[in-house]
């Protein structure tokens, strides 16, 4: 059931019309409308995402219709508003989204995640009108985004990144690469931080908004990975790529404060994906105990009718 429209059953306006925003009830006790939400994304998880989850992990490739499927299901742009093409929800109906992912498959749930957190986020929180009107309606409905921080020398210390960004006129133009950059594969779109200026340190750092088709931008070799390997994991190339000073998210070097403030938020996504990733494997190893136990109670069942005739 398409998560835009969950609560149809009950005659609610699903888009941008939550029925309690605001709730006294600790963060452990769902809403009417969250435990709809849920259950919705259980179902889709079970019958549409979990025959394809084996052979996407064998070929390390997200299956191109199941991406198209979680733009149909409304999935990727949670937290847009509905005006611009998303379900107007809250940041806990996304991590709701999250977690039941994960119980499936972590792969689709990190894909589902980066979206509306690492990419949705900033361009909500610091995005202009003109920038989210241009964008929203793409990343809700056909086009995956990445968040492109790291680097080869930078991980743990992100800021201490190399990538450039040099203007020139209305225009930057952005040198270097980024490493393990989640959804790369699929993405048509690219927040990338790159620094003004090293002699500023950290506050050179600025965000800009790059277009997938840019001739500047490239995805470079793909990770093979032990785990979540349906889920792209790339270098990201940026050859003289020239973006508009209009294409700067927020304010020039105030990339890292963003930064922080994203991958704060962020966080909690990871958190409820591993924790949907060891519900579902608990729910496997209960499975199997199970069935075990059956198998040992119907041998020890004939083994003792045998013994006594």
């Amino acid at each position: 059931m398409n998560v835009t429209r969950v609560l149809s059953q009950s005659s609610k306006a699903f888009r941008g019309r939550v029925t309690r925003p605001y709730s006294t009830s600790p963060l452990t006790t769902l809403t009417e409308d969250e435990v709809l939400i849920q259950q919705a994304v259980q179902k889709f998880s079970r019958e549409v995402i979990a025959p394809k989850v084996s052979e996407m992990d064998k070929k390390g490739i997200m299956c191109p219709d199941l991406i198209k499927q979680c733009f149909e299901q409304g999935y990727m742009g949670i937290e847009v508003s509905d005006e611009l093409g998303g379900a107007g929800l809250k940041f806990m109906s996304a991590i709701i989204t999250i977690e039941e992912l994960a119980r499936i498959d972590p792969s689709v749930s990190v894909l589902v995640d980066v979206q509306n957190t690492l990419v949705g986020i900033p361009l909500r929180k610091w995005g202009n009108k003109a920038q989210q009107e241009k964008w929203f309606p793409r990343l809700c409905t056909d086009t995956v985004g990445s968040f492109c921080l790291s680097e080869w020398t930078s991980g743990s210390d992100a800021f201490a990144l190399k990538t450039t960004a040099k203007r020139d006129g209305k225009n930057f133009v952005l040198n270097g690469s980024k490493a393990w950059i989640t959804n790369s594969g699929e993405a048509g779109f690219f927040i990338v931080f790159a620094n003004i200026d090293h002699s500023l340190g950290y506050k050179g750092i600025t965000a800009f908004l790059v277009d997938g088709s840019n001739p500047g931008i490239r995805v470079g070799k793909r990770e093979d990975k032990l785990g979540i390997r349906s889920s792209s994991t790339c270098e990201v190339i940026l050859d003289n790529c020239v973006v508009s000073e209009e294409d700067v998210l927020g304010e020039v070097g105030k990339g890292y404060k963003y930064a922080i403030e994203v991958l704060n938020e962020g966080r909690i996504g990871i958190a409820a994906q591993m924790l949907g990733l060891a519900q579902g494997a608990l729910d496997a190893t209960m499975y199997v105990i199970s069935s075990s136990f059956l198998f040992l109670s119907i041998l020890f069942c004939c083994f003792l009718f045998c013994s006594l005739f």
